[in-house]
């Protein structure tokens, strides 16, 4: 854990902010699975410009880190040291345009599918059936239902680690398969996704089935973060964790889904290190009985205990 006069020493030193800071901020309430160690200093910035100039103001000795919604997202139980950035309300815009939507990066995935439905376009459908922000989204390259951010992003806003501000278009992020190349340190605020007009009826359709979709195959009530490994080319995780006896696999608090073995489920008291181990026995035990390494999906960051 990090010592608390080195923690008031950074937030004392930190540049002022229209928005809030707060010093050995508690995040595992903010998660999917609940768990986690404190930000050394946690800035929810007012709004983009907040955000530049505190960036410009920031000395380069100090980390940073930009959390979304946390969907995806193990943090250890050590915690994360130096700035951690949580976007919110400044950044959760949504406008709604004739052949697209501009949206904060804050703005979660199922609110832009459902204003852009509202309006008659199609396209973005596949969006509801993504859990998180926007701004996690372009950088993973998220995609589910026959969609990603790749095939629908036509720009994206960035505050770069020295504070200036850019516009980059997908071409420029390089996507690839649950990834994007993003400036380090950079901070994605806002972004334009293309959409085309479309039959409100039948783009409301396609929202329910792949909302009873997910509900049917996947333990969306459960404490979890999504899909936990990546699919290996031509291959599905979930075959392959389940071929390797895995599905209901426990440690500590955590456990295998019985409903979705690519999922991982903080029970009630697991920690981070039980959800991570856990991860990490599975690849083993697939390795072994495949030969194929298998690839987190989910973001582990942080210290740990």
């Amino acid at each position: 854990m990090m010592a608390l006069e080195t923690i008031r020493a950074l937030a004392d030193s930190l540049p002022s902010s229209r928005g809030r800071v707060q010093a050995d901020a508690p995040l595992a309430d903010k998660t999917w699975f609940r768990v986690g160690g404190p930000a050394e200093a946690l800035v929810r910035p007012a709004d983009a410009a907040d955000l530049a100039d505190f960036l410009r103001e920031l000395p380069h000795t100090v980390p940073t880190r930009v959390l979304g919604a946390c969907s995806n997202l193990i943090i250890r139980d050590g915690g994360l040291p130096g700035v951690t950035f949580r976007l919110a309300r400044g950044f959760s815009g949504i406008k709604v345009e004739a052949d697209g939507v501009v949206a904060g990066a804050a703005s979660l995935d199922v609110t832009i599918a459902e204003h852009v439905a509202a309006a008659g376009l199609a396209g973005l459908e596949f969006l509801s059936g993504i859990p998180g922000s926007l701004g996690g989204a372009i950088a993973m390259n998220a995609g589910a239902y026959g969609g990603d951010m790749s095939q629908c992003l036509d720009w994206a806003e960035l505050v770069l680690r020295s504070g200036e501000t850019i516009r980059l278009t997908a071409s420029d992020l390089h996507f690839s398969y649950r990834h994007a190349r993003i400036p380090a340190g950079a901070v994605i605020v806002r972004a334009r996704l293309m959409a085309l007009p479309g039959a409100p009826a039948t783009i409301a359709a396609r929202m329910v089935e792949i909302g009873g979709n997910r509900e049917r195959t996947q333990p969306v009530r459960a404490r979890t973060g999504g899909s936990t490994f990546r699919n290996p080319p031509e291959m599905k995780a979930w075959e392959l964790i389940d071929g390797a006896g895995c599905r209901g696999l426990v440690r500590g608090g955590a456990v295998v889904s019985e409903k979705h073995c690519n999922f991982l489920i903080n029970q009630g008291d697991a920690t981070a290190a039980d959800l991570e181990g856990l991860g990490e026995e599975v690849r083993r035990r697939v390795l072994a009985a495949s030969g194929v390494n298998l690839e987190w999906e989910i973001h582990r960051i942080g210290v740990p205990s």
